[in-house]
């Protein structure tokens, strides 16, 4: 399963999902700038990117985002490719988040 998420969206899914990832395909620079929550960070820039993927159960629930949604769509793509099989993708990114005033970690 794929399905395109916004911020409000994602935010509901983060609430009530017990078990999930968050996904975070910046880059360790904007990371630390501020990420959400329990975030893992793997940039999809990173020369081991498929690698680090390959290492994630492919059967949990995948939230994927980077800071507008045009890094997480890529890697949503390469994901499905690797046989990932449950992905919300928040397709406004830490913008759309921010913009929303949800609450982000340093």
């Amino acid at each position: 399963m794929f399905k395109e998420v916004n911020t409000g969206e994602a935010n509901k899914l983060i609430n009530s999902l017990k078990k999930f990832m968050i996904l975070d395909v910046r880059t360790s620079e904007e990371f630390s700038e501020g990420h959400l929550k329990n975030a893992v960070n793997i940039d999809i820039f990173g020369l081991n990117f498929r690698h680090e993927l390959n290492k994630l159960d492919k059967s949990m629930v995948y939230i994927v985002h980077c800071r507008s949604g045009q890094r997480s769509y890529d890697a949503v793509q390469i994901m499905k490719e690797l046989g990932f099989t449950n992905i919300f993708h928040m397709c406004d990114g830490m913008l759309g988040w921010e913009g929303n005033g949800l609450p982000i970690m340093q």
